[in-house]
């Protein structure tokens, strides 16, 4: 007589990995965002700000700020066994512009950062995932002494859709970033799964 066969043990299937963008403008917390975060040690290709920034970098809200982001920024994340996102971070200025399209190349989502003290720096941000139908979620940042806005003042502001989320974070804190990056992946497959849903013919 013989016994049932053992039936061979599930094989663990490596996580999916997706590409996330990080951007918004200038000095809006871009770096500190994927910094806190990731758990690999971040790449970030920063420079020293010169005088050549004068009348280009806007600095007056961020005078502290002695570096600026002239490529990418790059981190990874693994949000639970079966995701992982890699983080990538756009220049916020407009002449690194042209390095756009390379950088948000196969990224199924983007978070556009935003300061309320310069709130219209994001625009082109969004304007750019708007016109690509790329998913986004605007996270405001929370500086110290920034001015308090309610987030649906801020959503029209932007000119944004309702179904966009606009949620409030601080990106020197790795919860605060988690928590966004989570919505952001619910916010994903929403969409994503409302796209392929058949439409009902009657």
């Amino acid at each position: 007589m013989y016994g049932r066969s053992r039936q061979p043990a599930p094989v663990a299937l490596p996580p999916v990995a997706v590409k996330i963008v990080i951007s918004g403008g200038f000095g809006v917390g871009k770096t500190t965002f994927v910094g806190a975060i990731s758990e690999i040690e971040p790449l970030v290709t920063e420079a020293e700000l010169t005088e050549r920034s004068i009348g280009i970098d806007d600095t007056s809200a961020v005078s502290a700020k002695t570096t600026t982001t002239v490529a990418l920024d790059f981190g990874r994340i693994t949000l639970d066994d079966a995701l992982l996102l890699y983080l990538f971070g756009t220049p916020g200025q407009d002449r690194f512009d042209f390095l756009w399209d390379d950088l948000v190349d196969g990224a199924l989502g983007a978070v556009v950062l935003v300061d309320t003290r310069r709130i219209e720096d994001c625009f082109p941000a969004v304007d750019y995932f708007e016109e690509r139908d790329i998913p986004f979620l605007v996270g405001v940042n929370m500086f110290d002494r920034s001015q308090r806005f309610d987030l649906e003042e801020i959503r029209d502001a932007l000119g944004i859709s309702p179904d966009v989320p606009v949620l409030e974070c601080d990106a020197r804190f790795r919860e605060s970033v988690k928590a966004i990056l989570v919505a952001l992946t619910e916010e994903i497959l929403t969409k994503r799964l409302s796209r392929e849903r058949p439409v009902p013919t009657w």
